[in-house]
This record gives C-alpha cells, sequence and structure tokens, in this order.
C-alpha cells in the first residue's frame, strides 16, 4: 500500500539546520507550527542563482510549503514572513543551543504548536537583548514539559509538601526533589530550594540561583539526552576560555 502524498501550503517555520544533499541540493531540518519537526529536501538550492539559498537561513520567520510521502518530503516554496529583528552576538550562540535541543530531543512530525510559538518568543527576547539566562532556562523547561518530562519544581516528590527555599533537595530526574538520596548507586544532582522555586517562577534575580539553576537544568537535560553532546554548549566555554585568557594576558 502506498503512502498517500501530503501537501502543506505556507506553514509558518523556522530551519532548525541544513546539510549538502547530492550536487545541488540541500536538506532543511524545519519546526513547523502544526506539524513539529520536519525534514524537507531543497532540490537545486545550492546553485547559484537559486530563489531559495538566500531565504533557508536560521532565526528568520519563513513560510514553507511541500508535499511528498514519508520522513523526506520535498520543498516547492519558501518565503520570508518577517517581523522578527535578527538574532546577532552571543544571542546567536544562544539560538543554535535552542536549535540543537530542538534536533536532539523532539521527534519528527510530533506536533507542539505551543513549543513553536515558544521557540519564536525566545528568539524575540534574545534578539532584542533580554538577559540570556532566564530565556534559556524557560524554554528548557518547557521542551521537556512538551515532551511529556514535565519537571516538579514546586512540590517535594515522596511527601507532596511544598518546597522550602531553605531546605536542600536531591533532584530524582524521573520523580522529582526529594529530601534524600534513597537510591544506592544513583548520583542526583542537589538543589537549593530557593532554586527550584526560582526555575518555577522564571526569576533569576539572584545570582546564586541562576547558576545553580544552570547546572540542575544541564544534569537533567544530559539524562534526557542519553548523555549525547551539545556542541554548542563546548563553543560557547571554549570562547569564554578565550575572552578570559585575553583578560590575563592585557593585566
Amino acid at each position: 500500500m502506498r503512502t498517500p502524498q501530503e501537501r502543506r501550503d505556507d506553514e509558518p517555520a523556522f530551519v532548525l539546520h541544513s546539510y549538502p544533499y547530492r550536487e545541488t541540493s540541500i536538506i532543511v531540518e524545519a519546526l513547523t507550527s502544526a506539524r513539529g519537526r520536519i525534514a524537507l529536501v531543497a532540490r537545486g538550492a545550492r546553485r547559484p542563482r537559486s530563489e531559495l539559498r538566500g531565504v533557508l537561513q536560521a532565526f528568520q520567520p519563513l513560510a514553507l510549503s511541500w508535499n511528498g510521502a514519508g520522513e523526506l518530503k520535498t520543498l516547492i516554496r519558501a518565503e520570508w514572513r518577517g517581523g522578527l529583528p535578527l538574532v546577532t552576538g552571543s544571542a546567536l550562540l544562544c539560538g543554535f543551543y535552542l536549535n540543537e535541543l530542538l534536533l536532539k530531543l523532539l521527534p519528527r512530525e510530533d506536533p507542539h504548536p505551543r513549543l513553536f510559538d515558544d521557540y519564536e518568543a525566545a528568539l524575540r527576547r534574545l534578539a532584542s537583548g533580554e538577559p540570556q539566562a532566564p530565556v534559556l532556562r524557560g524554554f528548557e523547561v518547557q521542551l521537556l514539559s512538551e515532551m511529556g518530562y514535565a519537571m516538579p519544581l514546586t512540590h517535594e516528590a515522596d511527601t507532596g509538601r511544598p518546597i522550602d527555599p531553605h531546605a536542600r533537595y536531591y533532584y530524582a530526574f524521573d520523580r522529582g526533589p526529594r529530601t534524600t538520596a534513597a537510591e544506592p548507586g544513583r548520583r542526583y544532582p542537589e538543589v537549593h530550594g530557593t532554586t527550584l522555586l526560582a526555575l518555577a517562577q522564571h526569576d533569576f534575580s539572584a545570582p546564586e540561583a541562576a547558576a545553580e539553576a544552570k547546572r540542575l537544568m544541564r544534569e537533567v537535560l544530559d539524562y534526557y539526552l542519553e548523555r549525547r553532546t551539545i556542541v554548542s554548549r563546548r563553543v560557547v566555554r571554549d570562547l569564554q576560555a578565550m575572552e578570559e585568557e585575553g583578560e590575563g594576558g592585557t593585566q
């Protein structure tokens, strides 16, 4: 039995990643509003005169049209939707980080309209120069929630009691905050109650909570990534190291 052809026109989308395909084409991984993450072949997009060549850029709101059967569809048309400022500087690295999370955690053709809106909002906030930590932590928490891995942040996993901001907890990845590490042989990250509540409220005005929330989210995401490497993290660390060495050499 043949797989039925699918046709979509002018679907709101963002390019997450693209790579060469055969001699003149590329394969585009895109996040769409109604179809989730999809793979499209853009035929001839690497030719110098291709209309697609300058349109299929990351972090730009697009309207994509495609057809085809199976997991790899054929891109018919791509148009710029506009309305979003350019993401530049260090915010650009944050955008690549969000794209990499989506590529490695979000299955293809699993629709998440709310996540699409959250992604667009995160890009808008990054482009406008808002503090980056709240944007990234908020998107990380929402991404896990959309995938069915919602993080309990306001109540203890074992007792249901409200989180005490002055207490320390062990965060069990598959259950939530616990007062004891009750499972021998498993290491759970320790975290202050204030940090859990900061994550729940997206309030990182306290530097200690912001730093600890970053460490906690890294460990939680690594658990669901099954230790697959997030390349953009390493790029940021390398750049930060270079900046620190430069500052040290001028003192």
